[in-house]
Order: structure tokens, then C-alpha cells, then sequence
């Protein structure tokens, strides 16, 4: 099945309905979209589902309050937003939905979305909302971009090595590289970044 091609507002809406299906293990009912998506009308809401219905994107269950069912979907890749600490970063808690970006694009093949949270990359044009294009790895050479764990905290660098001796470099002055000794620290490699999505949604507000 080909993955649906959805307007901003609808991948809002989807959004919205994956997250209350993670947080409380049912789907939002009409009245409840409605409050969250600040719309007077429940009749706009069903719309709203409609259109996402027509496209593949979900089912609606007849005669049920909260009759909406997600669609599985295979393709695309999914957007981890902020990490849980201690989870795993493809955890269902931690992913914000999946979305139609071609993995084979990318060299090496992208796994996954990471929705940037701060300004710590900004000079090399990673800002705060984007969504950095991640190939999924536990190793990586000096001198990449790499998402690494600190403990329960993940946070994107550059990377550079010198012996056991290593460092998380920032792309922005007003952040400190981060100093590490390998023989007395544990630096999880979580994948390397392999491209940037410009995500002006994130800052229209």
C-alpha cells in the first residue's frame, strides 16, 4: 500500500491521535479532538477524519464513541521526539509518528527521524523543531554527527577522537564541548546523521 500523502493539518490531527493512543491505550473520542484541536464543531472533527479515512491513513469503527483505528503502516520512516530516559530510542513511548521520507535517499540508508530539541547545532544549520535523518549504528568515526546517549540524556554532536580521549562538539558558542575519557566514561553511539529536514512548522508559532 502506498503511504498516504497528508496536508499539514492532517498529520496534526494524526499525530494527536497516536500520542493519546500511546499515553492512555484508547483513541480520542470526537469531543475530546475537538477540545484539542480547538474546533467549535464535532461535526468538523468527523471531516477531518474522513479525509484521513478516504486516505488510508485510519478506519472508523460505526457506532463507536472512540471508533477510530490506526492503519499499520510499513513504509516511511518514524519520528522520535522526545527520548523517555533509559528507553530505547524506537520505543512506542518516545515515537511521534512515521512519516513518507524514502529511507534509500540517504547513504547510509536512513532508520529513522530525531526531532531536534535546542540551538546547540544551529551553525551548521540544525535548528531547534528540524528533524535530523538518522542511520542507525553503536559505532562511528571522529569527525561525524553523531547521536549519542549520555546516561539517560541523548544529544546530537560532532564527533572527534583522539585516543581514548573524546569529544561532543557543539555548532554553536554559547554551548561547551562535552570532554570525555573512554577508559572512565560509556559513550553510547546511537546512530550518525545522515541528513537534515527543515521543519518550518516547528517555528511558525
Amino acid at each position: 500500500m502506498e503511504t498516504p500523502v497528508l496536508t499539514a493539518r492532517q498529520a496534526e490531527i494524526l499525530d494527536i491521535i497516536r500520542r493519546h493512543i500511546a499515553e492512555t491505550g484508547v483513541p480520542p473520542s470526537r469531543p475530546e479532538l475537538s477540545k484539542m484541536l480547538g474546533i467549535a464543531s464535532t461535526n468538523g472533527v468527523f471531516k477531518h477524519l474522513a479525509a484521513l479515512a478516504k486516505k488510508g491513513a485510519i478506519e472508523l469503527v460505526p457506532n463507536s464513541a472512540r471508533g477510530i483505528r490506526l492503519v499499520v503502516e510499513e513504509a516511511g520512516l518514524a519520528l522520535i521526539g522526545n527520548v523517555a530516559a533509559g528507553s530505547p530510542m524506537m520505543a512506542i513511548e518516545n515515537m511521534l509518528g512515521r512519516y513518507p521520507v524514502d529511507p534509500s535517499l540517504f547513504s547510509p540508508r536512513a532508520d529513522y527521524l530525531l526531532q531536534v530539541r535546542g540551538l546547540s547545532m544551529k551553525d551548521e544549520g540544525i535548528l531547534d523543531g528540524d528533524w535530523l535523518v538518522v542511520h542507525k549504528t553503536n559505532a562511528a568515526k571522529s569527525g561525524q554527527l553523531v547521536v549519542a546517549r549520555l546516561g539517560d540524556d541523548v544529544t546530537v554532536k560532532r564527533l572527534k577522537i583522539r585516543g581514548d580521549k573524546a569529544e561532543l562538539i557543539p555548532a554553536n558558542k554559547d554551548f561547551q564541548t562535552l570532554h570525555l575519557d573512554l577508559k572512565r566514561h560509556t559513550l553510547h553511539i546511537e546512530g550518525i546523521g545522515v541528513g537534515v529536514i527543515r521543519n518550518l512548522g516547528a517555528r511558525a508559532h
